[in-house]
């Protein structure tokens, strides 16, 4: 899976958030719910209240239209008419299209009204805006014809918009007198509402989330104290040396240890101590150990040499005595080189980890590898020795007897743990940093992948096909590593079956220029 994919999946799984993202984002959720709630049924209780003072309305409209219509309207203070004069309006008057009862005093702008008589509409007409009356359409009367007795709705009126309507049952020809009002009050109100509570919401999510993420991180700020200083005691290094942890590592207020940060801090800080006392135990218990691998290695020097002195007098006069007594000689004078070996290898590694200076000064890398692969071709015949150098030396600064000890440790490794015929390629070369990256391959049996671990460490052992052959005292890239390290630089294996490479890297000179070239030991 590509790191683009991970990341997106990081980012749309809320699990991948961070404990601070994840309350921020439940409280915002959270505080657009409640104002959805509120808007919500606020917006609702206010629609019912407008609606029912609407109906309340239109009823009184609707009684007064009736009314009009089946007693004609009250008579004039200047004018009464004679007894006998019918009062009922029949269905419209003079002054424009639609019912009498549209003119009579009190009818609201925008009222809408109807004679219905048998399914059909007689007569219907809207007051205007500016008072007067207008017809309306054929369409518009059909729906005002098909409202039910007695129960307010709202109708969408074909040119007029939404209309609550009512019909009241009338005496005589007609069957119902229909009546309605706009409302476009209602709807006008209620949008002004929603955008308020739209404006009031976005203000209220701004400044929640503000406040919020200011009071999150105000809270979650110890959490983040612990999360620091565990990062400090991560980057520590902890596998050896003596190891200085502060105390206390978490500051822990004692107003606050009783909260779960607080607890965390205590138990964090508890931890460490006793990390640092074992810390300190295992160092007092290194140095000691290191102490006296360097007093007992330094003490043997004396013996070991005393003992290949007599044995190398004993073997001038290998012809005066027996051939199985020549013969002890011999092998006490050949282990005692081993053992000396192995006493100079285990005070040098005590004198690394004491972290003695080693020598700084200019070492001509390319001269020491044509060296060490020189000596290698001469004590390893039967494997093929090639070298892969640039142009220019490289130089780097260091140790040169240690140095030269790195790359004749590599190329005595690659020689014991390689059967006959093997090709070994030692290749130097320079990065564009100016670091000088040293690389010793092979096309070996390889390295078993459950020792690549382990493979510095000091006495480590392989198996047979990479087993203590030649003198080996498994100590060799154990002294590779220390001096490596001593110098500041890296060193690296990759291995499996036909091919090892140990990649070494040195600080050099980055002003060293460079070329590869083939050179042939």
């Amino acid at each position: 899976m590509s790191s683009s994919l991970r990341a997106d999946r990081r980012i749309r799984s809320p699990r991948a958030w961070s404990l601070r993202a994840r309350l921020l984002a439940t409280q915002i959720v959270l505080l657009a719910v409640v104002c959805a709630v509120i808007g919500v049924g606020t917006v609702l209780a206010l629609q019912h209240f407008l609606t029912d003072q609407l109906d309340d309305r239109l009823a009184e409209t609707g009684r007064r239209s009736t009314g009009i219509f089946e007693f004609g309207p009250p008579p004039s203070p200047v004018f009464r008419p004679p007894p006998g004069f019918p009062r009922r309006l029949i269905i419209r008057d003079q002054l424009g299209p639609g019912p009498a009862f549209l003119n009579a005093p009190g009818q609201a702008a925008r009222t809408v009204g109807a004679v219905v008589s048998r399914g059909t509409a007689l007569d219907a007409g809207v007051i205007t805006a500016d008072g007067t009356q207008a017809a309306i359409s054929d369409e518009a009367a059909r729906q005002l014809a098909d409202v039910p007795l007695d129960r307010p709705i709202t109708v969408d009126l074909d040119g007029l918009g939404d209309y609550r309507v009512i019909a009241l049952r009338a005496h005589g020809p007609a069957q119902s007198i229909v009546t309605g009002l706009p409302t476009s009050e209602v709807d006008d109100t209620l949008l002004t509402v929603v955008v308020i509570f739209a404006v009031v919401g976005a203000i209220a999510l701004i400044v929640g989330t503000t406040a919020g993420i200011i009071i999150i991180r105000r809270q979650l700020d110890p959490l983040a104290r612990v999360s620091a200083a565990a990062r400090q005691v991560a980057d520590l290094e902890l596998d050896r040396g003596e190891v200085r942890l502060p105390t206390p590592i978490v500051k822990v207020d004692p107003a606050a240890a009783h909260t779960e940060v607080g607890q965390l801090g205590l138990a964090l800080n508890r931890m460490l101590d006793r990390i640092a006392s074992a810390l300190s135990a295992r160092h007092a218990s290194e140095t000691r150990v290191r102490q006296f691998v360097a007093d007992a290695s330094h003490e043997l020097r004396t013996p070991l040499a005393a003992i290949r002195g007599y044995t190398e007098l004993a073997q001038r006069k290998s012809a005066d005595v027996p051939d199985d007594v020549a013969h002890a000689m011999n092998r006490v004078e050949s282990e005692t080189g081993r053992m000396t070996q192995l006493v100079e290898d285990m005070l040098l590694l005590a004198r690394l980890d004491t972290g003695r200076p080693l020598q700084r000064e200019s070492v001509d890398l390319s001269r020491l590898v044509v060296d060490a692969v020189s000596d290698a071709h001469i004590a390893g015949p039967e494997h093929e020795w090639s070298l892969d150098l640039p142009d220019e030396p490289v130089v780097v600064i260091g140790d040169e007897a240690r140095i030269h000890q790195v790359l004749a440790n590599l190329l005595a490794n690659a020689r014991t743990h390689t059967p006959p015929g093997t090709s070994v390629t030692t290749s130097l070369t320079v990065d564009t940093r100016g670091t000088a990256v040293l690389t010793v391959a092979d096309n070996g049996p390889g390295i078993p992948e459950w020792l690549r671990p382990e493979i510095f460490e000091r006495f480590a052992r392989g198996d047979s096909s990479r087993s203590r052959r030649g003198g080996s005292t498994g100590l060799g890239l154990a002294i590779v590593a220390a001096v490596v390290k001593a110098h500041q630089g890296t060193i690296d294996v990759r291995s499996k079956p036909g091919s090892t490479e140990f990649v070494v890297t040195l600080p050099g000179d980055p002003q060293q220029a460079h070329s590869g070239a083939k050179y042939s030991a």
